[in-house]
């Protein structure tokens, strides 16, 4: 699965005193929830989107606790794929982990955040974050590398200027 994070210079927001204002932009920042004024494409406050409540309501309010999609379905009144693509977007960010059902038959996977904390989940994003940085450097000192080891592209010649004998030639 592919790694995916939204990265921008931004302040850190910190002056903000609640959870219900900083964890909506947080989550814009980081590209979870689409960017607009309310955070969404659709109608209605971001607080009401599945994106936001899968967070607030299920891995924030329960972190360390296994959260699987039929419980996610019926606890947040949506359809199944509503939350499957959420969970997807969260799995690329790495902030999730899979939990294997145990008992419950086999395959049944739940899903929780990483260690339960989601200053420990960050953890792994921002180490994927530095990895892929890390990579983008070694793929620009070898493209620089290879710039410095080309040969220099001559410039074209300039046309030459015709010579006075010839000027005096074209004029009789």
């Amino acid at each position: 699965m592919p790694f995916e994070l939204t990265l921008r210079y931004s302040t850190p927001l910190t002056p903000l005193p609640t959870v219900e204002e900083v964890l909506p932009e947080f989550l814009r920042q980081i590209g979870y929830l689409p960017e607009g004024p309310d955070g969404r494409s659709g109608e209605g406050p971001v607080r009401e989107t599945i994106a936001y409540r899968l967070i607030r309501e299920c891995f924030l309010k329960d972190p360390s606790k296994a959260w699987y999609p039929e419980e996610l379905t019926a606890s947040l009144d949506a359809a199944k794929a509503s939350v499957y693509r959420h969970l997807n977007k969260l799995k690329a960010l790495d902030l999730l982990e899979e939990v294997d059902g145990g008992g419950d038959g086999p395959g049944r996977k739940g899903y929780r955040l990483r260690y339960g904390r989601i200053a420990r989940a960050w953890d792994f994003t921002e180490a994927n974050a530095q990895n892929a940085l890390k990579r983008y450097r070694e793929t620009v000192d070898h493209l620089q590398g290879l710039l410095d080891r080309a040969p220099s592209p001559r410039p074209a010649a300039p046309a030459a200027a015709p010579s006075k004998a010839v000027l005096s030639k074209e004029k009789r």
